[in-house]
C-alpha cells in the first residue's frame, strides 16, 4: 500500500511521517532536502534554480514510486510526484521562475513517468494557514527558508486547495494549525483515528 502525505513548506509533512511510519510499521520515504544539491541555491535565486530543483525532485520522486511499486510493504511519502508538479512547478511557472520551453521539457518528461505511476492508495493532506507556516518555518530555523516571501507560501497555498478540491484519489484533510500533534498526543489521535476509519473502517467515517 501507498500513502502519500502532502503539504505545504513548514506544514509538517516530514514529522507526520516519521510518527506515522512508528506508529503503523509503515516503511518511510523521505522527501530529499537534507542532501539536495539545489536547495540553497535555490532560496538564493529561485529563478536562476527552479528547473534544476523541479528536475531533481521529479527524478527523486519518480525513483521513490518505483521503489514502491517493488515493495511489499506499506509505504508513506513525504510529497508525491503529482504534488511536486501541480503545487511547485505550476507556482514557479506562474511566477516566471520557469520558462515556458523549460516547462514543456518538464511536462513532457513527467508525462512519459506517469505511464508507470499511479496515485498513492490514500493521500492525507496537512492544510495550514500561511501565518502558521512562518512560525513553523521561523521554528525550524533553516537559514536558506528564512528570506521566503509571503507570496511564495500564499500562491502554494493557492494552488494546493485547488488541487485538493480537484484530487481523484482517496484524501483526508487535516486542518494542521491548531493541532500540535509532534508533542500532543490526542492530537496525533485525531489523525490516525481518521487514517483507520479510511483504511479500516473502524469509526465510521470522519469529516
Amino acid at each position: 500500500m501507498h500513502i502519500g502525505v502532502a503539504g505545504n513548506i513548514g506544514s509538517g509533512k516530514t514529522s507526520l511521517v516519521r510518527m506515522l511510519a512508528g506508529h503503523y510499521g509503515w516503511t518511510p520515504k523521505y522527501e530529499s532536502v537534507t542532501y539536495n544539491p539545489y536547495l540553497e541555491d535555490y532560496y538564493k535565486d529561485i529563478h536562476r534554480w527552479s528547473f534544476n530543483l523541479e528536475v531533481y525532485f521529479l527524478t527523486q520522486r519518480f525513483k521513490d514510486l518505483l521503489d514502491i511499486a517493488e515493495s511489499s510493504q506499506t509505504v508513506i511519502q513525504d510529497r508525491t510526484l503529482q504534488e511536486g508538479v501541480s503545487i511547485f512547478v505550476e507556482n514557479n511557472r506562474a511566477m516566471g521562475n520557469i520558462s515556458e520551453r523549460d516547462y514543456n521539457a518538464y511536462m513532457d518528461l513527467y508525462h512519459v513517468m506517469m505511464r508507470m505511476a499511479h496515485l498513492p492508495d490514500l493521500l492525507i493532506y496537512l492544510r495550514c494557514s500561511v501565518p502558521h507556516l512562518v512560525g513553523q518555518i521561523q521554528k525550524r530555523g533553516r537559514d536558506y527558508e528564512q528570506g521566503m516571501s509571503l507570496e511564495y507560501l500564499g500562491g502554494l497555498n493557492e494552488r494546493y486547495e485547488k488541487w485538493i478540491a480537484g484530487y481523484p484519489g482517496k484524501i483526508i484533510t487535516i486542518d494542521a494549525d491548531h493541532l500540535d500533534f509532534v508533542n500532543n498526543p490526542e492530537d496525533f489521535g485525531v489523525i490516525t483515528n481518521q487514517i483507520d476509519a479510511h483504511l479500516y473502517g473502524l469509526f465510521g467515517q470522519l469529516d
